[in-house]
């Protein structure tokens, strides 16, 4: 690689979830701060998370995931992992799983979606799932959020509009929330409501470039 190749890379823009990932990175955590890890998955950016003492409640409600997350967190007294996925209301649900997920279900768990028109998961391969009211959790913690970190396969704008529209948002120093509308084509509509939403709002915590 030539001196010019070299520089050209290094100065190269960094893509939205590049800074994204590294701002939630660099955001500064310790014992008595909270985060939220939604859609865990097995727990890598709860690691993260979880290594500065502050206090992680992870949900995950991939079964096959969270029996890796529940491991991996068994003896940190400072992770409590969940068994339940986010929503903007309380209830079961039925999480469809990734049509290649009989191959290896923990790998393909990323995939699982709330959503039965997501275009890589099985209509007739699905478990029901609790769900919860994030809006609710929040704010039942009578505490800020230091973190939130929202990959929940599209079911973020309905999420995102209560968190908004009740207040909630304003406990929460930091969302990094990962939008499905590239690869869900039936979510566009939606997702630019919230994107004009926060816009509008004036809204500076919510970071949507989430990878």
């Amino acid at each position: 690689m030539t001196i010019r190749e070299a520089l050209s890379r290094f100065l190269k823009p960094k893509t939205p979830a590049l800074r994204a990932r590294e701002n939630l990175l660099s955001v500064s955590l310790g014992k008595g701060d909270i985060a939220i890890d939604c859609g865990a998955n097995v727990g890598l950016i709860t690691q993260h998370l979880c290594s500065s003492g502050a206090t992680v409640y992870a949900f995950e409600p991939n079964p096959h995931a969270f029996t890796v997350l529940q491991d991996t967190f068994s003896d940190v007294q400072n992770v409590h992992c969940i068994p339940k996925g986010v929503s903007h209301r309380t209830g079961t649900m039925k999480l469809y799983l990734h049509e290649h997920s009989a191959e290896d279900e923990v790998h393909w768990s990323t995939g699982s979606s709330l959503l039965d028109f997501k275009g890589n998961v099985l209509i007739d391969k699905h478990v029901t799932v609790q769900v919860i009211d994030l809006c609710e959790f929040v704010a039942s913690l009578h505490h800020r959020v230091r973190v939130l970190k929202m990959d929940v396969e599209g079911a973020e704008c309905p999420i995102l509009d209560k968190l908004i529209n009740t207040g909630v948002i304003d406990k929460i120093d930091y969302a990094f929330v990962e939008t499905h509308d590239d690869k869900i084509p039936e979510l566009a509509a939606e997702t630019n409501a919230i994107r004009r939403l926060i816009t509008t709002r004036g809204i500076r915590n919510i970071d949507l470039a989430w990878p």
